[in-house]
């Protein structure tokens, strides 16, 4: 068997593993609420500092920026954007 063969049979998998995320809506409402609610944990463990009365420190912030992040990458596998925009030409 050829190198090339082999590397075809992958790419044509993976594709279709792809593919079969972007069309399975429990997969992708599951994937990104999970990462949603994660979001909110790390949020929640950060103003628990905050509201306990200590400093606010450049590790709090950076929580709060990660929970923010986490939160943002649940609601873009949730709406998946990817392929929805159209070309103008």
């Amino acid at each position: 068997m050829s190198p090339q063969a082999a590397t075809g049979r992958e790419d044509a998998s993976e594709l279709k593993s792809s593919e079969t995320f972007k069309s399975c809506w429990s997969c992708r409402l599951i994937s990104g609420g999970g990462l949603v609610l994660s979001g909110a944990y790390v949020f929640n463990a950060a103003r628990k500092v905050i509201r306990q009365g200590g400093p606010t420190s450049m590790g709090t912030v950076a929580q709060i920026t990660f929970a923010a992040c986490l939160a943002a990458w649940g609601v873009v596998i949730i709406t998946d954007p990817v392929g929805k925009a159209q070309r103008k030409t």
